[in-house]
């Protein structure tokens, strides 16, 4: 089987605030740097990928390059679907007409899963050789940075709902070509990412379950975000507890009070890491907290180096 950083299609969910995002850019550096060309696309009118690395945003139809072989670009699903409608119908101005009309607009709200469908289909066009409606060519890996959990597990479900309800057809042939890409294992892959804190541990080992039931696998890897280092043993804690400044500099009591605190905070996180590693199936793997706050490429790049030794 295909390793991780070799399938076509890799979904990186999580529950919100985990850092998906940073995940997702570091797994596209990693597939970069094993010559693969490889686009993450973010869900939405978010961009935030293009903002680490300082470039301009991806227009709705073309992608922004970040680095040697990393492209991002931002699915916005009502721009991919007025794409797709364009190639079906092989007139741009009739569907710049259709959508403009209210009885369109209000179709397409109401049909269930209708945006969700499109972005897994735009995320299917940007792995095919030749795109919809031109010659580009398509990427090698495409990494979709997606909703949180409960959300991507609805998205990845509607292919099936709209195949079930859109029996014949374009339609239908186009989710039947989005499912086969989700659910097969040798060309798709799933990532969960996760805060080593109880809620996001807890609802990572509920995700890897029902992404099983849903896509008939789990996830390939399980991330866990933001691990401080560990600078303190047990002892050493206990006699940081217990040690006060007895009356010495200000300096000195907030240098304790930190010590203690990262200390402490480390500890807890191991804890949550052991409990995730106990109750998953798939392998879970660390990223460092980064010291430098903003997220920059020269960071990304440090947990890119990190994820691709580890996998």
């Amino acid at each position: 089987m295909a390793t991780l950083l070799e399938r076509e299609f890799i979904f990186v969910t999580g529950k919100g605030g985990v850092g998906k995002t940073t995940v997702a850019g570091a797994l596209g550096l990693a597939a970069a740097a094993q010559g693969r060309r490889t686009v993450v696309c973010e869900v939405g009118d978010q961009h935030r990928l293009s903002r680490v690395f300082g470039v301009s945003p991806p227009s709705p139809d073309r992608e922004a390059q970040l680095a040697p072989g990393l492209w991002t670009t931002s699915i916005e699903p009502d721009a991919v679907l007025r794409h797709w409608l364009e190639v079906q119908l092989h007139s741009r101005a009739l569907v710049a007409l259709l959508s403009r009309t209210p009885v369109f607009v209000y179709f397409i709200a109401a049909v269930p899963g209708a945006r969700e469908v499109v972005t897994l289909a735009q995320a299917w066009n940007l792995a095919q050789p030749e795109r919809w409606g031109d010659k580009q060519a398509g990427y090698d890996t495409v990494i979709v940075d997606a909703p949180a959990s409960g959300h991507a597990l609805g998205m990845l479900r509607t292919p099936r709902t709209f195949g079930d309800i859109a029996r014949v057809g374009t339609i239908r042939r186009q989710a039947d070509r989005v499912r086969a890409l989700v659910t097969d294992p040798e060309r798709a892959a799933y990532v969960t990412v996760a805060l080593p804190e109880e809620m996001p541990v807890t609802e990572t080992l509920e995700l890897e379950t029902q992404l099983e039931e849903e896509v008939g696998m789990g996830p390939a890897a399980i991330v866990a975000n933001g691990l401080l280092s560990q600078r303190f043993s047990a002892a050493e804690l206990e006699q940081l507890g217990e040690t006060t400044p007895n009356g010495g500099p200000p300096e000195l009591e907030a240098a304790l009070d930190a010590a203690r605190l990262q200390g402490n905070r480390a500890r807890a996180q191991q804890g949550q890491l052991r409990r995730l590693r106990r109750g998953a199936r798939a392998p879970v793997l660390t990223l460092p907290q980064l010291l430098d706050g903003e997220l920059d490429p020269d960071g990304l790049e440090q947990l890119a180096r990190e994820l691709e030794r580890k996998l």
